[in-house]
């Protein structure tokens, strides 16, 4: 898929790193949508049709692992990826067991993030 078409809604209530990976993932030509908090996600994710949504673990009142089985319930076809300051271990086994189509820790390089999302749209 070209990158100009590729979808992304980042999910997290830190709002200064939605700002960062917005601004990062579009230099890299995707198309960024943010949502800082978990509630209202399954509506977003509807009107704005990701191809991926980056979830984090740690939101308030909704975390991302209970929103990637509402998601899935709700029958989005995005591909959900919990995006997390985890321990890789923790976030990996927490990706596994909620579903998620990956899992992606948080601090990753701007290029390393964008070629692991371009691979899993392939």
């Amino acid at each position: 898929m070209d990158d100009s078409g590729l979808r992304v809604l980042v999910v997290d209530d830190d709002v200064e790193h939605l700002e960062l990976v917005r601004r990062q993932l579009e230099s890299f030509g995707f198309v960024v949508r943010t949502f800082d908090s978990g509630l209202g996600v399954t509506n977003e994710v509807r009107e704005f049709r990701p191809d991926v949504v980056l979830l984090d673990v740690n939101i308030p009142a909704l975390s991302g692992d209970r929103l990637v089985k509402l998601l899935r319930q709700s029958q989005a076809k995005s591909r959900l990826v919990l995006f997390s300051s985890s321990d890789r271990d923790r976030l990996r086994s927490l990706a596994k067991e909620v579903e998620a189509d990956h899992w992606i820790q948080k601090g990753i390089a701007p290029n390393a993030l964008a070629d692991q999302l371009r691979r899993l749209c392939r």
